[in-house]
């Protein structure tokens, strides 16, 4: 079955290397677009997305969580932190950073739907993404309520999500898919 959503689907990778090149406006409006179509439990919409380009901001955001991750025991943190020169958002010219609703339990779902389609729309008009768990260890610290600010978070909201887009430099082969994580009931 060929469809040319399924095709985006499966072409769609996790880059980690980008071009400096910054994204038009025309393009953040599309993705942003795509984000707010997406769907959420009861239309609660329990979301707000924040574009970032200040790489002085994401710097300071991947230093902070350099120093929550290394508070970690070293079998505690991500393999990616033995690179000295590891950056968290992978220098993206664009990251988005989504804060939610911290008392509605559908919350983290209906982000994580709306970050899968901005990722799928990245991927329609030939740019890449990675989705980002990681930039939550910059809550953690001493500069959360600074994070949050500058990020324009609304009051008592939270970080959720990330994702970095761009114009990618790297290329990845697909992911090995485990067939073992499919079970049918009839």
């Amino acid at each position: 079955m060929t469809h040319e959503t399924l095709r985006l689907i499966s072409s769609r990778r996790s880059h980690r290397a980008y071009e400096k090149t910054p994204l038009s406006q025309e393009q953040l409006d599309a993705l942003l677009q795509a984000a707010v179509e997406a769907p959420s439990a009861v239309n609660r919409q329990p979301w707000h997305f924040t574009v970032v380009r200040n790489q002085a901001l994401l710097d300071e955001m991947n230093a902070a969580v350099w120093e929550q991750m290394m508070k970690r025991q070293p079998d505690k943190r991500s393999p990616r932190f033995a690179d000295k020169d590891f950056h968290v958002f992978y220098h993206a010219p664009t990251v988005i950073f989504l804060s939610g609703l911290p008392d509605f339990y559908y919350t983290p779902i209906d982000c994580g739907i709306a970050v899968e389609n901005i990722a799928l729309a990245a991927e329609s008009m030939g740019l890449g993404s990675v989705i980002l768990g990681m930039p939550r260890d910059a809550f953690a610290g001493d500069k959360a309520e600074q994070f949050k600010k500058a990020l324009h978070f609304p009051e008592g909201w939270d970080f959720v999500i990330a994702i970095a887009v761009g114009v990618p430099t790297d290329t990845k082969a697909a992911h090995p898919v485990r067939e073992d994580r499919i079970s049918f009931v009839d």
